[in-house]
């Protein structure tokens, strides 16, 4: 069996009326002649930028934004930023751990101390004083209370009930009787002024304008989309066809270019420049070379063998005056071999002999 995706049909296009097809043309050659000199002239402009970008602004701003900020941290911000961490740490950081160490630690045991001290204080006062008065004070409050509660209930609860269920609930029944029909004849009224200006302001303003909105702008509107398409669509096929154009030029351009300055100039380096860059090389340069060095060996030589009569001539003088120097004494490192000291055939020593 096959299961083959079938493939997806192309999108119906829709169909195009004698207007678009009437304004197409003109205006795709209207638009060619004013696109083509405008890419030209931008293709011009960017394929300078790119040069100048490349030549003069990039390494221009590297020189000028970067490169003085590198010497700035490196020389300048690094150095200062050592020596204000050496000033912090010896003028501050030991100071403050020394204080730390010598004045707030024992000082913070000593309020520590005393805190507790005034804490067992405070319970003890607490426990034994307070805690008796409370007590006492809550009796009497209690009792209080309770009396204000009981002459509350009858002085002013049960009052209130009473009139609000015999006098305020008839009441409040009455008006809001009351308001209800005032609602009622107040909706009637509002439903009639409303259907009144429904009706006005539809024959007046809905219907005009949904007969301008259908018989006038509608088609104006279809009018105008179309020939914005067209122009939109005419834009992008001259502004492509300018580009080949433009891409045309610049390479007859640089066909020509290369036709009247490259290729004289590869020539005349390959034919003339090259050959007598290789005489003046093998007859000038390379025997003014070698004679350079011969000169720089010889020099080298003749300033070696001053140097080294110079230093005789220093030793002579020094030992003519002052004589020729000590010489250092040798100094005898043997080991005593008398039998005092040490024997070696036999089992005694000076530590274990008689």
């Amino acid at each position: 069996m096959n299961f083959e995706k079938p493939s997806a049909r192309p999108a119906p296009q829709p169909p195009e009326g004698c207007l678009a097809v009437a304004i197409r043309v003109p205006v795709r050659i209207v638009v060619l002649v004013l696109v083509v000199p405008v890419r030209l002239v931008w293709d011009a402009l960017a394929v300078s930028g790119r040069f100048l970008y490349r030549t003069v602004l990039r390494p221009l701003g590297r020189a000028v934004f970067v490169w003085p900020w590198v010497v700035l941290w490196r020389y300048v911000v690094v150095p200062v930023a050592k020596a204000v961490g050496w000033l912090a740490n010896v003028l501050l950081l030991v100071p403050l751990v020394w204080a730390y160490r010598y004045l707030l630690t024992p000082l913070g045991h000593a309020v520590g101390w005393a805190a507790r001290q005034i804490g067992s204080g405070l319970v003890w006062v607490y426990a034994r004083v307070l805690t008796p008065v409370g007590h006492a004070c809550a009796w009497v409050v209690n009792g209080v209370a309770a009396v204000v509660a009981w002459l509350g209930r009858y002085l002013l609860v049960v009052p209130a009930g009473w009139v609000y269920a015999w006098v305020l609930t008839p009441v409040g029944h009455a008006v809001a009787w009351c308001g209800r029909g005032v609602v009622w004849l107040v909706n009637a009224v509002g439903t009639g002024v409303g259907v009144v200006l429904y009706w006005a302001a539809r024959i007046l303003l809905v219907l005009p304008a949904i007969a301008l909105w259908r018989w006038v702008l509608t088609p104006v509107g279809r009018v105008l989309a179309v020939v914005g398409r067209e122009v939109w669509d005419a834009l992008g096929h001259a502004w492509r066809i300018a580009g080949h154009i433009s891409l045309a030029v610049g390479r007859l351009l640089g066909t020509l270019f290369r036709w009247i300055f490259v290729e004289p100039v590869s020539w005349a380096y390959r034919t003339v420049l090259t050959p007598v860059g290789h005489v003046v090389r093998d007859l000038v340069l390379r025997p003014a070379a070698e004679a350079a060095r011969g000169v720089g060996r010889v020099t080298r030589q003749v300033l070696a063998a001053a140097r080294e009569s110079a230093r005789q001539a220093r030793a002579d003088f020094r030992r003519m005056v002052f004589g020729e120097p000590r010489q250092p004494e040798p100094v005898e490192r043997r080991e005593p071999m008398g039998d005092e000291t040490r024997t070696l055939g036999r089992s005694t020593t000076v530590l274990t002999k008689d």
